[in-house]
């Protein structure tokens, strides 16, 4: 049996950014990183955006070079699946038979896995798609010809990116979403307000308040969509963008405590001494509340912070929300959350630039920011400060941004 000092299960973004942390912070033991996937760690967002429209090849998509792991002394398996973790054995037990074990931690950087239709209404005929990996997206790709019909199910920000690059590849897009209003979650209503015309714009036939009944089979592929307004529409193939879980099946068949995906400390370590959790599929403490961050950021940090806390560090892990979006021309930028917003404010920017301002009992907690990068880091570091400026200032288009940061 095979041991190793720390031993990092997933290989997306979490485990890349832990493993390397270690290896800057001098760590000189052994590191294991098991991914499923065949590919080396790479970038999930640029899926849906630049991946898709064929702007950026897959060797873009890497993190790091291959090159970096076995330079640094990084054991990556790639094609390696775990089926199953022995805490009080510290071993995991391998989809090949195999097993491996760690002595000084365990890293559980697992991430998430889509929301699928389900059978029952036609999920699983041919033609029917999600967006979550690398394989999802080169299964997706060359369906994606001009003039075919698309059916895109669910108006959050996954499912408004494909919608958005299926138009700019000539398809007639179709896109439906059950609840009353895209971006319902997660944006206010002005910021849906925006993104609705802008898909109304470019073609995009956008439909809210109107679920899916069942998809509709022919040979085994789907040829048709029925909706819940009794709307039935041909189409030649469906994208799921109905959200992500936490994959916690692992921690949760070995005993580790899960609330929200896998509940972690201030410093990141789960209900099992030496087991720790990262990325996607571990929710933390913000603001009093528990809760997960599905970015890039969040996965950066969080993992950094876990490598570090493994050396000693006693780092209470602090997230610092941010998120982007890319559809059509516009770049999306979001800072901090919006939960229990209570007052919104918009300010209009240079050459069509926009953003938002949520605000909550007079404290500024997040920044919507269309074509405003300035903006964006604005509101970033503004909330990160705890600084809240005057919203009549933010919302006067003569303001100068920057004057806010030095009041």
């Amino acid at each position: 049996m095979i041991g190793v000092d720390v031993l990092i299960i997933g290989a997306g973004q979490a485990a890349a950014s832990c493993a390397a942390r270690l290896r800057a912070e001098g760590f000189d033991g052994s590191i294991a990183v098991l991914g499923a996937e065949e590919a080396p760690p790479y970038q999930r967002p640029a899926l849906s955006k630049a991946y898709l429209t064929g702007a950026i090849g897959r060797e873009r998509l890497f993190l790091r070079p291959e090159a970096f792991y076995p330079d640094n002394g990084i054991d990556l398996r790639t094609g390696c699946r775990v089926t199953g973790i022995d805490p009080a054995a510290r071993r995991v037990i391998l989809a090949d038979g195999g097993s491996l074990t760690w002595s000084r931690a365990l890293v559980l950087a697992t991430g998430s896995v889509p929301r699928r239709l389900p059978a029952a209404i036609g999920g699983d005929l041919a033609g029917v798609h999600v967006l979550r990996d690398l394989v999802d997206a080169d299964g997706l790709s060359p369906a994606l010809e001009a003039g075919r019909r698309v059916l895109v199910v669910g108006g959050g920000y996954v499912g408004l990116e494909a919608a958005a690059v299926c138009a700019k590849r000539g398809l007639a897009v179709t896109l439906i979403e059950a609840t009353p209003r895209i971006l319902q979650r997660v944006a206010a209503p002005e910021t849906a307000d925006y993104f609705r015309a802008l898909h109304h714009g470019q073609g995009v036939d956008l439909r809210e308040g109107v679920g899916l009944a069942r998809l509709v089979g022919d040979a085994g592929r789907v040829v048709g969509a029925e909706l819940t307004d009794g709307t039935t529409l041909p189409v030649d193939l469906v994208i799921a963008g109905i959200g992500i879980t936490p994959d916690t099946a692992l921690a949760e068949a070995a005993g580790v405590a899960l609330d929200n995906g896998i509940a972690v400390d201030a410093e990141c370590r789960t209900s099992i001494p030496g087991i720790w959790a990262a990325g996607d599929c571990a929710s933390c403490l913000f603001e009093g509340q528990r809760i997960r961050l599905e970015s890039v950021g969040n996965a950066v940090d969080m993992g950094e912070a876990v490598a570090r806390n493994i050396l000693g560090a006693g780092l209470a892990y602090g997230p610092k929300p941010w998120f982007w979006s890319d559809q059509f021309d516009v770049k999306l930028q979001i800072a901090g959350l919006n939960i229990g917003y209570d007052a919104l404010h918009v300010r209009a920017g240079d050459r069509g630039a926009r953003s938002h301002w949520y605000y909550r009992k007079g404290r500024l907690i997040a920044v919507d920011a269309m074509n405003d990068p300035r903006g964006y880091m604005t509101g970033k570091r503004l909330i990160e400060s705890g600084v809240s400026p005057d919203a009549a200032l933010l919302a006067d288009p003569t303001t100068d941004l920057r004057a806010l940061m030095r009041a």
